[in-house]
């Protein structure tokens, strides 16, 4: 039956099903996993990395040339958001550009940071459109943002290929998504401190990667926070050996034995 109302995004099926959009979220669920979580001072964000390899190059992410970060998984969409994406990373590439551009014609025309939830509007309006206009396709993407902005504070929100976006306390996206969201549920707790939300955000991932060890090369990690001193929000995305700190710090950096690989 599907055959027959698959072949582009402006056609409904009988049972009222956009089917090109169920398939682009179908790509997103075998996308390495971004996990989300929201505390009371701060909000963290990790990623599995899926393209690592000895011969790539990340001298960009560990010597301080820009903010951290493969270009992969997580982005920063402005000085209170940061994004991580789970999907197509080319489709997440022109997503995260428009969302920097909007960001920054927001910041020229009100002199003020972009709030969170209408960055994730705009976003999920031009995401809505590919949705309704032939010889268009959707994009194979979903977004996780971090944001701060004064009258709400810190925030989580998660969009999809449809255009539909909502707010979160804890989420996750990607593979394994089912796994990590009934972990959270278990553990997750409303008075949660950003050092709290750090460990139980890595315990989940360590428990939902496809990975059997946890270690930098195939893991990305941010957090954003208030800086009381700047009156500004702060937004860290780890480098390698900063993340490989925390690992240990929380006992779930690798056995010797995996790091003296030759």
């Amino acid at each position: 039956m599907a055959r027959r109302y698959d072949s582009r995004t402006t056609i409904f099926s009988p049972e009222g099903r956009l089917y090109q959009i169920e398939y682009a979220m179908e790509a997103i669920s075998h996308a390495g996993t971004v996990l989300g979580v929201l505390a009371k001072d701060g909000v963290v964000l990790a990623a599995e990395k899926r393209v690592t390899g000895k011969l790539l190059d990340l001298s960009s992410a560990k010597e301080g040339g820009g903010y951290g970060g493969s270009g992969e998984k997580m982005f920063l969409l402005n000085s209170n958001v940061i994004g991580g994406v789970a999907g197509i990373t080319s489709d997440a590439n022109s997503l995260v550009n428009y969302a920097r551009t909007v960001a920054q014609q927001h910041l020229l025309q009100y002199n003020d940071d972009i709030p969170v939830e209408l960055l994730a509007q705009r976003l999920c309006d031009m995401k809505q459109g590919y949705t309704q206009f032939g010889g268009l396709r959707p994009f194979g993407v979903s977004l996780l943002y971090a944001g701060y902005d004064p009258h709400y504070h810190f925030q989580l929100y998660h969009s999809d290929p449809s255009g539909n976006y909502s707010g979160w306390k804890a989420t996750c996206i990607g593979a394994n998504n089912g796994t990590a969201q009934s972990l959270l549920k278990q553990e997750y707790k409303d008075d949660l401190g950003v050092e709290e939300a750090i460990g139980l955000v890595l315990r989940v991932m360590s428990k939902t990667m496809d990975s059997t060890t946890l270690g930098s090369e195939k893991l990305e990690f941010a957090v954003l926070t208030y800086d009381e001193a700047a009156k500004a929000p702060k937004a860290k995305i780890y480098k390698p050996a900063e993340i490989d700190a925390l690992l240990r710090a929380e006992g779930l950096a690798k056995k010797d034995e995996d790091t003296e690989m030759k």
